[in-house]
């Protein structure tokens, strides 16, 4: 039987560093019934590079790649209103971090889960560090080897903390072609746990198919207008688009109904009466 899978709104850094715009994205994740919000938070000179830092991008905040960073990036009086605000809203959040130090940083918050990005999860100290909090934790599979898979689980088992695996594509947009969805079943073989889906793609339609795979969890980035700037936000899901994913889901659940050979409804058989009338058994 197939459960409501447990629904991400990945904002991600789709608020291009407007604290009013990720307000008003939490307001939608709520509307539209999403069960929690998630962000991402780098500590930028971890991440990357003064080389990558000091080399030219074009974007709002500036022509280096620093700029672009840093314009991106919440803080702790960002995380603070963050963190208040959907208290007040009655939805979960929490965020991926990338690197040690905002892992740490995000500790104070006391958050439920944990999320392992995609980029992240060759990174075997970081995992370690990230299971040793004993935090349920997602852990997306884009870009990754049956090997890195493989360590991941095992750091995980070995720490004894909970997780699930989250079949993923990293491209923006991913192509149809490109979902794989047969994977979701061979994780679950293989790995003896729940499995979800984070998608990249445009519409519902793949995030809808993979919910008929028995997925446990369902993330999909969300933005305000998918023309706004930034790499995300072509892949993800304005309000309508967001509404019609859980309104779908809902309608798909209860469309499934239960194991049964041979039931009438009411109506069937009021039907079966006016319809078999002239036949005489």
């Amino acid at each position: 039987m197939l459960k409501k899978p447990f629904l991400i709104a990945e904002i991600g850094i789709n608020h291009n560093g407007d604290i009013n715009i990720a307000k008003k994205l939490i307001k939608n994740a709520k509307q539209a019934n999403f069960d929690c919000v998630k962000f991402q938070k780098r500590d930028i000179n971890s991440v990357y590079s003064k080389e990558q830092l000091d080399a030219p991008r074009e974007s709002p905040w500036g022509t280096t790649q620093r700029e672009q960073k840093i314009g991106l990036e919440f803080m702790e009086e960002e995380y603070d209103q963050i963190n208040t605000f959907c208290k007040n809203e009655n939805i979960l959040w929490f965020a991926s971090a990338w690197d040690i130090k905002s892992l740490n940083f995000l500790n104070k918050y006391n958050n439920t889960y944990n999320k392992i990005a995609s980029a992240m999860i060759v990174d075997l100290k970081f995992l370690e560090a990230v299971a040793k909090q004993k935090k349920h934790t997602f852990i997306s599979t884009g870009m990754s080897t049956e090997k890195n898979i493989n360590d991941a689980v095992e750091i995980f088992k070995k720490n004894n903390c909970s997780f699930e695996l989250m079949h993923c594509v990293s491209t923006y947009p991913m192509k149809v072609e490109e979902a794989n969805l047969a994977t979701i079943d061979a994780l679950k073989k293989k790995y003896n746990c729940n499995v979800g889906y984070s998608g990249h793609e445009n519409g519902v339609a793949v995030s809808l198919s993979a919910l008929m795979m028995g997925i446990s969890s369902l993330e999909r980035h969300i933005t305000l207008d998918r023309t706004m700037y930034g790499s995300d936000q072509s892949a993800s899901l304005e309000l309508k688009g967001m509404m019609q994913l859980t309104s779908s889901i809902e309608k798909m659940l209860l469309a499934i109904g239960e194991e049964k050979i041979g039931y009438i409804t009411k109506e069937e058989h009021k039907i079966a009466k006016k319809l078999r009338s002239h036949i005489k058994n």
